[in-house]
């Protein structure tokens, strides 16, 4: 999950770039002016949240819809099917619940946090849990999840070999076989698909957060009972 965040948790944002592109877009503004590029929400009938801004000139410009894509697993070469979507805001977390929804009763789950990490991030897991409890505990923190740009979580069902993960950008990436109870979950949330969609992590954009919602995140690791890879997170509630 989440190979390119690049956050700090000041509340300040920092910019990100890809492997392909220079940091060009955010070096030259003012505060000012960065201030002002944060502010933008909207683009046409789309809608972010605050958790990630595109690059200044809008090298790609959000709107919602979906493609298919392929994950290559790095160590077996094995392909794995995979669908990428974008939704506004107004509608993106009742479509990532639907989708996690098609998993089944009861599933794992994996939290990863940017926070403090820098290069790198941070994971939770719990295993077992039943989806309406699931459910209930992440309607709780909708708000952080949506929000905050170091936050990222995925829940699969390890039998079925299927994984649903909403990440740090709020992008909706399901993998495995079959897709089409994803798709039919996405046309039924008005999201279509769309062959020449580009996303916002493939371009230069800027991730934000801050310490109000790094605690929200320990609350929420705490309410699903998780246990980390790293003892050390390097800040306290």
């Amino acid at each position: 999950m989440g190979s390119q965040q690049r956050s700090q948790t000041t509340g300040a944002p920092q910019a990100v770039s890809t492997p392909s592109d220079a940091l060009t877009s955010f070096g030259s503004l003012t505060d000012d002016q960065l201030e002002a590029h944060l502010k933008v929400f909207r683009y046409g009938a789309f809608d972010l949240t605050e958790a990630v801004r595109p690059a200044v000139d809008l090298q790609i410009v959000p709107r919602q819809g979906f493609r298919h894509d392929v994950y290559v697993d790095p160590t077996t070469n094995t392909k794995v099917p995979v669908i990428m979507a974008a939704a506004s805001r107004e509608r993106l977390f009742d479509l990532f619940i639907d989708m996690i929804d098609t998993l089944g009763p009861v599933v794992d789950v994996v939290l990863e946090t940017s926070h403090y990490h820098s290069g790198g991030h941070q994971d939770h897991y719990r295993e077992h849990i039943d989806m309406p409890v699931l459910k209930s505990i992440l309607y709780d923190f909708e708000e952080m999840l949506l929000n905050d740009g170091c936050t990222g979580i995925a829940v699969l069902n390890p039998k079925r070999q299927q994984e649903v993960q909403f990440d740090e950008h709020k992008l909706i990436i399901a993998y495995g076989s079959p897709l089409e109870p994803y798709e039919r979950v996405l046309i039924s949330n008005d999201v279509y698909i769309d062959k020449d969609i580009r996303f916002i992590t493939e371009a230069e954009h800027v991730h934000t957060s801050s310490d109000q919602l790094y605690c929200q995140f320990e609350q929420l690791t705490m309410r699903l009972g998780m246990e980390s890879d790293d003892d050390d997170d390097g800040q306290t509630c």
